[in-house]
């Protein structure tokens, strides 16, 4: 995404620590300088790289563990919602194409989200938001796809539910697996580029105990969240999401500059609202891309300054580090070139994507 929220009226931010700030160590040390691992454009031109995710120990086929999947926004017209690449990264540099998905798998077409997961240790799925010409005027609710261990799509799941969906985190229990996705487009193309507030969080249960899976639940388990379409980002609303190891799930409130906490997300049976508040302001400005620390922390990356934010639960912000290194200008630092983060393997570090230079970078 080449531009994000331009908040022109903003000439400076105060940062200070919350009322909560304790005496602990943050995960990502303050010094920590990042490196490029690759570019992530594949051989057809894709670029505005936003998902990523590593390749868990125990995946096969082409999924070699401890690689990085990285999923692809844009074509290579630079019209957003028509990517429709996976690219696998070695961490060493190598980029080879793991998945181009066709049209035909997605109602209006592809454009693959920040939503990317893999589930089970052979199953990718990846959300889709797609448009016919880059704008949000042609956008359309889209779908989750899921591709085998080989890059081949098995399935594809639409439904009221899903709509819009943006980013998502997921666990395995047993032969099932919880996906959690946010999503934005509940109302936002009619409402024209004001302000809706419907955006959504939702639990699905996916299911593999038959050949193909299947979706067997489907809850909503967070609601009311700030949304809008937009002319450079085309839509702005909640994104990242990431679940505590107490079951609570984390989610960037994007336009509030907020995190939110919605509790007992694996069981619960009817939605949480907004959740609670762990953190607003502060060092946080149009958070996009989230991830739980080993320690349990929360990093999350900024639309609008570059910088990677780590917070406590308890709402302790620590000293924002930058990550941006290709920003427009001068007066417009980082301005929408981050999305996706996901920890390194044992803890070495943040694997993260700038779609400005169309890179995937390291912070170790």
């Amino acid at each position: 995404m080449r531009s994000f929220i331009r908040l022109l009226a903003i000439a400076a931010m105060v940062f200070a620590l919350p009322n909560k700030a304790r005496a602990l160590t943050p995960f990502v040390s303050p010094s920590a300088v990042p490196t490029t691992i690759a570019s992530t454009v594949p051989v057809n031109g894709d670029v505005n790289p936003y998902g990523v995710v590593v390749v868990p120990p125990t995946s096969t086929g082409n999924l070699v563990p401890g690689n990085i999947l990285v999923s692809n926004f844009n074509a290579s017209s630079g019209a957003q919602g028509t990517g429709r690449t996976i690219v696998e990264i070695s961490p060493s540099g190598t980029n080879t194409l793991f998945a181009q998905i066709g049209d035909n798998n997605c109602t209006g077409g592809v454009g693959l989200t920040t939503a990317l997961a893999i589930v089970q240790s052979n199953f990718v799925v990846v959300g889709s938001l797609p448009t016919s010409d880059g704008t949000a005027a042609t956008a359309k609710a889209g779908c989750l796809i899921v591709l085998d261990k080989m890059g081949d799509v098995v399935e594809t799941f639409t439904g009221s539910e899903i709509n819009g969906p943006w980013d998502m985190t997921a666990i395995d229990q047993g032969g099932k697996s919880l996906l959690f996705v946010t999503n934005v487009l509940n109302g936002t193309v009619a409402a024209g580029g004001k302000v809706v507030n419907r955006g959504t969080v939702v639990r699905l249960t996916m299911d593999f105990s038959r050949t193909a899976p299947r979706i067997t639940e489907r809850k909503i388990i967070g609601s009311g969240f700030p949304e809008r379409t937009d002319p450079a980002a085309l839509v702005v609303g909640p994104t990242g999401v990431g679940l505590g190891n107490d079951g609570t799930l984390y989610v960037a409130d994007t336009l509030a500059s907020r995190i939110a906490a919605i509790p007992k997300a694996t069981t619960r049976g009817n939605t949480a609202g907004l959740g609670s508040t762990i953190t607003q302001g502060g060092a946080l400005f149009g958070p996009l891309g989230l991830a739980i620390a080993p320690n349990g922390d929360i990093l999350t990356v900024n639309a609008n300054d570059g910088n990677l934010v780590e917070s406590t639960i308890d709402g302790t912000e620590f000293a924002p580090v930058n990550l941006d290194t290709t920003s427009l200008t001068p007066l417009d630092p980082g301005n929408g070139s981050l999305f996706g983060l996901a920890v390194a393997p044992n803890g070495a570090g943040v694997y993260f994507v700038d779609d400005i230079s169309n890179t995937l970078n390291l912070l170790p």
